[in-house]
């Protein structure tokens, strides 16, 4: 599945503030001193990835944005044009085999998009990354939290209908949804992984109208699909976020998780 530039605009600078500080200081780590590395970025979008991870890295780096949306890719070339920064873009159905994609990687990365696999994907993937002996630094990761500061009668039932609908197959099967993080840790750490891990939550606060008004607009679409309470109670609960939102009331938090997944170590 794609999202819209538009979209990956209005989220990044969430995502920014959520990634977790400690997990990024551990990827830098593992690369400091190194030279010329060459990094994969899986379901790249617009190369928000690129932006936040390449400061943290020794130059030169040699990126790869793989996504198979070309107009998302075009954009990301646009955007990350960086002095000592090689930027290569490929167009590829992730529903493949993405193994050889990684042949030469130094790292392998992802952001939002583990969520959305199903575990016979995730466990391929990482599987390629082992027989290389490939780092993966796997950020924002949706873990099924959410928590309004304005609370509503039907949240827990709305956010249960879209947790349930985060499993629905989005193109890799059955997808893992909030048991992404979890999945992950597991699959990584029986291939001899050391899993440094940390909690990477979108926060929004009072102002934040349009992103909290995407949110609540994708969650009613959501739960809607899944049929899984009354339309009287998901239209309540549609009201009254949007009228918080609106009037700069609300707060909303997200739940995320971050890992850096290195080989060897345990």
């Amino acid at each position: 599945m794609s999202f819209s530039a538009e979209w990956l605009t209005l989220r990044e600078p969430f995502d920014m503030r959520a990634r977790n500080t400690e997990v990024l200081v551990a990827v830098a780590a593992a690369f400091q001193g190194k030279q010329g590395l060459s990094i994969v970025d899986l379901g790249s979008g617009t190369g928000s990835t690129l932006r936040a991870l390449s400061p943290r890295l020794p130059k030169s780096q040699r990126w790869t944005l793989v996504d198979n949306d070309p107009v998302l890719l075009a954009e990301a070339y646009a955007l990350t044009a960086t002095a000592g920064i090689e930027v290569e873009t490929t167009q590829f159905d992730l529903t493949n085999d993405v193994g050889p994609l990684f042949d030469g990687a130094d790292l392998i990365t992802a952001s939002a998009l583990i969520d959305l696999v199903s575990e016979p994907w995730l466990a391929n993937m990482a599987a390629a990354a082992a027989a290389r002996s490939i780092p993966v630094y796997i950020a924002l990761t949706y873990d099924g939290r959410v928590a309004f500061g304005k609370g509503d009668l039907f949240d827990a039932r709305m956010i249960a209908a879209v947790n349930k609908h985060q499993r629905t197959d989005k193109g890799f099967g059955p997808a893992l949804g909030p048991r992404a993080a979890s999945a992950a840790k597991r699959i990584f750490k029986s291939l001899g992984y050391a899993f440094k891990e940390g909690k990477s939550d979108w926060r929004t606060a009072g102002g934040d109208t349009k992103f909290q008004l995407e949110l609540i607009e994708g969650w009613y679409t959501a739960a809607r699909e899944m049929e899984a309470m009354s339309d009287e109670g998901m239209d309540a609960f549609y009201i009254h976020h949007t009228r918080m939102a609106e009037a700069g009331m609300q707060t909303i938090d997200v739940g995320h998780v971050d890992f850096f997944a290195q080989p060897g170590k345990r």
